[in-house]
C-alpha cells in the first residue's frame, strides 16, 4: 500500500486545483475504497505538528495544501497574486448569494438597499458567483449561486460548512419575509 501512498500523494502535489476522489481512482487504476483508504493514511501523516501540508477536501475534490496555521507567513510570497481582497459591498453582495442561493439580482438589491449589477459583476468575473438559472417569476430573471471558487477560497467542503447564522442574521437573509 505504500506504493499506492506515494501514487496518490504525486498526484494530490501536481494537481493545481482540487480533484476528486473517482479522478485519482481513474489515473492509478485504485479503486474508490482504496483511494479513500489511502486519503485516510496521509490525512494521518500530514496531520502531525512537524508536517507543513494537509489534505483537504474542498467542493467534492480533495487537494494538498499548506496549513492553516501557515498561511500567514506564507501569503506574501506565495498567495495568489491577482486576489485583490474582496470589498466590504463584495463581501456582502457574496454572502447574501451564499446564504439565500439561489438568487436574483433584484432579491439581492432588496436585502443590500443598493443596486448590486456592479457587484454581481465582479463576483462572476472572480469566478465566485455564477447563473444557476431562471426564477419562475415575471421576466424569468436569472438566478445566482456560489461556485465551486468560492468554495476553495474560503475553504469550504460545502455550502453547509458555512457559519451558523444567529436569528438575527437568518431574518436579515430571508426573502420570504
Amino acid at each position: 500500500m505504500e506504493q499506492e501512498k506515494a501514487l496518490v500523494e504525486a498526484i494530490l502535489f501536481l494537481e493545481v486545483e482540487p480533484v476528486e476522489v473517482r479522478t485519482i481512482a481513474s489515473i492509478t487504476g485504485l479503486s474508490r475504497e482504496q483511494v479513500e483508504q489511502v486519503l485516510v493514511e496521509l490525512r494521518s501523516d500530514y496531520a502531525r505538528a512537524d508536517r507543513g501540508m494537509e489534505v483537504l477536501t474542498i467542493g467534492g475534490g480533495v487537494q494538498l495544501t499548506p496549513k492553516r496555521d501557515l498561511w500567514p507567513r506564507l501569503r506574501e510570497r506565495f498567495g495568489r497574486k491577482r486576489e485583490a481582497r474582496l470589498s466590504r459591498a463584495a463581501m456582502e453582495t457574496l454572502s447574501i448569494v451564499a446564504y439565500s442561493q439561489p438568487v436574483t439580482r433584484g432579491e439581492i438589491e432588496s436585502l443590500r438597499g443598493v443596486a448590486a449589477d456592479g457587484m454581481i459583476r465582479q463576483l462572476l468575473d472572480r469566478n465566485m458567483i455564477r447563473e444557476v438559472g431562471k426564477k419562475d417569476a415575471p421576466g424569468r430573471p436569472l438566478q445566482y449561486g456560489t461556485t465551486r471558487e468560492f468554495l476553495k477560497h474560503f475553504g469550504l467542503e460545502s455550502i453547509a460548512d458555512l457559519p451558523k447564522l444567529d436569528e438575527v442574521e437568518r431574518e436579515r437573509f430571508n426573502l420570504n419575509g
